[in-house]
């Protein structure tokens, strides 16, 4: 049988007994043209689809499906991080207000250890953290040596312990817009670590929060409490929103170092919380706080559970931090936890009595102004 090949253009063309044979490619590939045909089976018939009606276009969700996908996601995101740090921040406050049975170590009946409740947090977290480390990477590999996360432990453990502290001298409230002017430290540590350089409208907007704070702290200075008992929860406080801001910044710096693709946030938090809980057991037992808290709690076991749910709803608020991020990005976490902020003020105020006067709504009302205008300028910087 004779074959005779000619050129068409870019196109190969074969004739074999009077029939024209096109190929799918340059090389001469033979392309059969797709159709769908019917496949009888039984009495019914099933028909056969082509390649091309099974395109990725065709197997995706429909619009409307993606769609209420991201309303569930973004709901179990905002609840769980509501749920979860709204119980936390009550937790907090009714373990360091609450008059429980004196002993003979604790003859007021407070609590007496906020080392002991820093302790909890970590340890559940350690748990948490191991786990999702464990089945994300099948090994404990933190990504780093632990002597990297040791400085930003050593600040994260003392900032929750003054937060804690803090509690036995101000307000709830007090507390929660007063963290609110952390963003001063943040910048002074970010340029002092890293160098880092901030436009003059982060300094104006830094000013008006801390404006917003003072207002808010001073109109709400209750009167049983003498400035001697207020001036220690302002150093408290300070201590907090100096080393939570070191925090932030030496996490960064770690991330940079190591590189962001080697240690992810389930890794951060393994090995910040590994050298975290070394330093509280070393001050639980320096202190001498470990016979006063086992008397305590001996008897007092209702202040357990509450250092217990405390450590779940810490542990359960850091993994909803993650995903959040993940899913939504910076901005809509931002949201949702300043949202968190206002509701805690609130709840605190109605269920253990705190006072919010006009000018204390003022102050309030600047600082999370200020904090929600960040929000709306980083998204209309992101659009562009």
């Amino acid at each position: 049988m004779k074959r005779f090949g000619t050129t068409m253009g870019d196109q190969n063309v074969y004739v074999r007994n009077n029939l024209e044979m096109r190929p799918l490619t340059k090389g001469g590939i033979l392309e059969e043209e797709p159709k769908e045909t019917a496949i009888p089976l039984g009495a019914a018939t099933v028909q056969r689809l082509s390649p091309r009606s099974l395109s990725p276009r065709s197997l995706s969700p429909r619009p409307e499906e993606d769609f209420m996908k991201t309303v569930g996601k973004f709901l179990m995101c905002f609840i769980g991080l509501q749920t979860s740090y709204l119980t936390w921040g009550y937790m907090q406050e009714l373990i360091m207000t609450t008059e429980f049975i004196p002993t003979e170590r604790t003859p007021d009946g407070k609590f007496p250890s906020a080392a002991f409740c820093v302790f909890s947090n970590r340890f559940l977290a350690i748990i948490v953290a191991v786990v999702a480390v464990k089945l994300r990477h099948g090994s404990l590999h933190a990504g780093a040596p632990l002597v990297a996360f040791s400085p930003c432990a050593l600040s994260n453990t003392l900032s929750s312990w003054c937060q804690y502290a803090s509690l036995k001298f101000v307000s709830f409230p007090v507390q929660t817009v007063f963290k609110s002017s952390k963003i001063i430290p943040v910048m002074l540590m970010g340029r002092l670590l890293k160098g880092t350089s901030y436009p003059c409208k982060q300094y104006i907007e830094a000013a008006l929060i801390t404006l917003g704070v003072a207002v808010f702290s001073v109109s709400s200075k209750e009167s049983n409490r003498d400035s001697e008992t207020g001036l220690t929860g302002l150093l408290f406080l300070l201590g907090y929103i100096t080393f939570d801001s070191f925090t932030s910044q030496w996490q960064d710096k770690v991330y940079n170092k190591y590189g962001k693709a080697n240690i992810d946030p389930y890794q951060m938090m393994l090995g910040v919380n590994s050298s975290a809980i070394c330093f509280t057991i070393a001050g639980l037992v320096v202190s001498g706080d470990v016979p006063v808290v086992y008397e305590f709690l001996s008897k007092n076991p209702d202040a357990f559970m509450y250092n217990i749910v405390t450590a779940i709803t810490s542990a359960s608020g850091q993994l909803c931090i993650f995903f959040t991020i993940k899913e939504f990005g910076p901005i809509v976490f931002t949201i949702i936890m300043t949202t968190r902020q206002m509701l805690s003020i609130c709840i605190s105020a109605l269920i253990f009595g705190h006072t919010i006067g006009p000018t204390s709504r003022i102050g309030a009302g600047l600082v999370f102004g200020v904090l929600f205008f960040q929000v709306y300028r980083k998204y209309q910087a992101r659009k562009k």
